[in-house]
């Protein structure tokens, strides 16, 4: 074996065990009280170009208008700066952004609805994308 080889069999029989440990993940335990759900975490830039293309405005009409008919039973939003890398140019993008935080069964329906906000947010603003970040959580209200 040559000494090229063993760095790409090494990473590769590392990434099958990293991989093998996600797929046996135990089943979500939750105390007394609280229930298995999912939180959601949505990225949303503000940046449209160079400017601020998203007013607090404008924002808060998207949560009214998208966000609260799909998820009527509570969301948190809070102020962030980001940063990302822009596909088309390789520049490094700082902007401000607002974080969505949402808890939701784990279903499909959930699921769907969480891709029709970002959707519905990369078409109103012209973003190349919103981040979606779900996690197991155990929640109670």
């Amino acid at each position: 074996m040559s000494r090229l080889a063993f760095p790409s069999l090494a990473a590769i029989i590392l990434a099958a065990i990293i991989l093998a440990g996600c797929a046996s993940l135990p089943p979500q335990t939750c105390r007394p009280g609280q229930e298995a759900m999912l939180t959601a975490e949505l990225l949303f830039g503000r940046k449209v170009g160079e400017r601020l293309g998203v007013s607090e405005a404008a924002f808060r009409r998207f949560v009214d208008e998208e966000v609260t008919p799909r998820f009527p039973d509570g969301l948190t939003v809070l102020d962030a700066s980001g940063q990302y890398r822009d596909t088309a140019s390789g520049a490094l993008i700082r902007e401000p952004s607002k974080l969505l935080l949402i808890a939701l069964k784990d279903e499909p329906e959930g699921r769907a609805r969480l891709a029709a906000v970002a959707q519905a947010y990369k078409t109103r603003f012209h973003q190349q994308s919103v981040g979606t970040i779900l996690r197991p959580a155990c929640i109670s209200f």
